[in-house]
């Protein structure tokens, strides 16, 4: 024994009874440190919180993954495609895209800048009824307006085959307008897209102040200067917007253009793919439509520039209807009714005339086998779009930072992407994971041509629809209630599942049947990615139209339009509710 030793020492003959190599303590004593030894520290578990992230972030960068391949296709090197695409189509691609996205843009943009200051504004008869009927063209796809126009004013449809009736006039004598052209394209898509200029407009104009459209009768301006100086100025952002979303949607299209004969990127990209047997140069194409589109959005947010718009007052009351004369009552009304019997009643009629004369119920029997093909696949991406959104903007809130931001902005992404391209990117991506899994395993592990490739697709385009669903559906619930969760020792897996799950059934339910719909309309990614002989109803529709044979395909586009007024009056009742809450 050393000298100077106490045997009698605790501390010392604790450190005896330690096995060799664990007789040292961690961190001092004095400075409230872990003071165990090793063998009894355990390794340090990820907290749910870091898991939840990793996860967040990895299906953010899957789920914007075919977009991300588009835009880095034009350094993948051309098969000599794109010099012939370039020398030859490349321009009139370019000059329709842009004239039909400039032209239906500023089309819906008149009509439903000035739908929803008259709906907001002026009393007179109809307007509650009007209020929600102007949003019945979001229920109308496109294509299915393009060709029950195309049926009602061709040269064989009744409408020119009464004038020649009524007027005894011969086909090379009389005069009137080609629907099949970019000019027909562009006013049917203004007719059918202005409810999204008319919703954002509508919402502009109910948060305006009161002061400042009294200030400006004050000041002796009339209703129409108030309107052209005071109101289109404040509502210039949601103008804006709602401008872009048109021209984004026009850009996206492929039935209406194709049925219509008008050359643009999407139809490009389908025949590029298809016709010429080029997937690099198509997704060269789809880079070209990604930097249009790119340059939307640009320009929307360009637009206001470093104007700023905001009140300076909290006086928000319910803004005043303004009462007419009895001319200008019928005047109103008609304003706000044309545009709901262009874009929706008239083409609806066309389709009821034409299932009816088909043969409703025959005509919906033959259909069934695509109907089920139509909501099995809205059916499973709702459910794994709102599963999806959940994990993203649940990390949001969890971990509110850059990195939960970004990740739910990069899954949103796709949106804003056309079907075509967002097709192509994962046709991209399957093919290269087909070909390393026969290189690196000896076996054909292959995914494109499946039902895995069309989900893939649908979530991309349509995530974002359930992440600003569900993200405005946590914002309103109160941070308290996390609080009193971890108190009574519930983790954050078991809060969303006990706590936050059960209050976002209204969000999540109305994310999943916004999904719902706009995949059992959505045409372009289902015609290029389906299975072999797996039709939805949609395609079915569109081959059928594009043969000529609308009367038989009238009464499957009936059901698509009755599925599709779900989210109008989703829609039409939180406007309902935010006028009674607001103003």
């Amino acid at each position: 024994m050393s000298a100077g030793a106490d045997p009698s020492d605790p501390q010392r003959s604790r450190s005896h009874d330690l096995p060799a190599g664990e007789n040292s303590f961690q961190g001092d004593p004095s400075s409230g440190a872990e003071f165990a030894p090793e063998s009894l520290r355990r390794p340090a578990r990820p907290s749910t919180k870091a898991v939840l992230l990793i996860i967040g972030c990895l299906l953010a960068l899957a789920i914007a993954a075919p977009v991300l391949v588009i835009a880095a296709s034009p350094v993948l090197g051309s098969d000599g495609t794109w010099t012939h695409l370039r020398e030859t189509v490349l321009g009139l691609y370019v000059r329709n895209s842009v004239l039909l996205a400039a032209g239906a843009g500023i089309g819906a943009g008149l009509v439903g800048l000035l739908t929803a200051w008259v709906i907001s504004m002026y009393q007179f008869p109809g307007r509650r009824i009007l209020e929600w009927m102007l949003l019945l063209p979001l229920a109308m796809p496109t294509y299915l307006i393009a060709y029950a126009y195309t049926d009602f004013l061709d040269f064989s449809g009744p409408l020119q085959t009464m004038i020649r009736d009524w007027t005894g006039l011969g086909a090379r004598e009389y005069w009137f307008p080609q629907i099949r052209s970019l000019g027909g394209a562009i006013f049917l898509f203004s007719f059918v897209l202005y409810p999204y200029v008319y919703l954002l407009c509508r919402a502009s104009f109910l948060e305006q102040s009161v002061c400042m459209l009294d200030a400006s009768r004050t000041m002796g301006q009339s209703r129409q200067q108030t309107f052209r100086r005071v109101a289109i100025p404040l509502t210039r952002p949601a103008l804006a917007a709602g401008i872009a979303l048109v021209a984004m949607e026009s850009l996206a299209d492929y039935g209406a253009v194709d049925y219509f004969a008008v050359d643009t990127f999407t139809t490009g990209i389908y025949r590029t793919w298809f016709g010429l047997g080029s997937p690099v140069a198509a997704a060269q194409l789809s880079a070209g439509l990604l930097g249009v589109i790119l340059l939307v959005v640009v320009f929307e947010r360009l637009s206001r520039g470093r104007k700023r718009f905001f009140h300076t007052t909290n006086r928000q009351q319910e803004l005043p209807r303004w009462h007419l004369s009895r001319p200008k009552k019928v005047f109103a009304f008609f304003v706000c009714f044309i545009p709901v019997v262009i874009g929706f009643l008239i083409p609806l009629g066309i389709l009821v005339e034409a299932a009816t004369q088909a043969g409703f119920l025959p005509s919906v029997i033959d259909s069934l086998e695509w109907a089920w093909h139509s909501v099995v696949l809205a059916s499973l991406t709702a459910v794994l779009s709102v599963f999806f959104a959940l994990i993203l903007s649940y990390n949001v809130r969890l971990a509110p930072g850059a990195i939960s931001r970004t990740a739910a902005r990069i899954a949103s992404l796709g949106y804003a992407i056309p079907g075509s391209v967002i097709a192509v990117g994962v046709l991209l991506i399957l093919g290269w994971t087909d070909r390393a899994s026969t290189a690196w395993f000896s076996h054909d592990f292959l995914l494109s041509g499946t039902l895995a490739a069309l989900l893939f697709a649908y979530l991309t385009r349509f995530l974002t629809l359930s992440i600003g669903t569900v993200e405005s559906g946590l914002t309103r619930i109160s941070p308290s209630l996390d609080q009193a969760g971890r108190t009574l020792g519930a983790g954050p897996v078991g809060i969303l599942r006990r706590i936050h799950f059960p209050l976002l059934r209204a969000s999540t339910l109305a994310a999943a049947l916004l999904v719902f719909v706009e995949v059992l309309k959505e045409l372009p990614a289902t015609l290029i990615i389906r299975p072999f002989n797996f039709d939805t109803l949609a395609v079915h529709i569109y081959q059928q139209a594009s043969d000529e044979r609308f009367a038989e395909s009238a009464a499957p586009a009936l059901l698509i339009i009755l599925v599709g007024l779900a989210p109008v009056l989703i829609l039409s009742r939180m406007m309902t509710s935010s006028r009674k809450n607001g103003n």
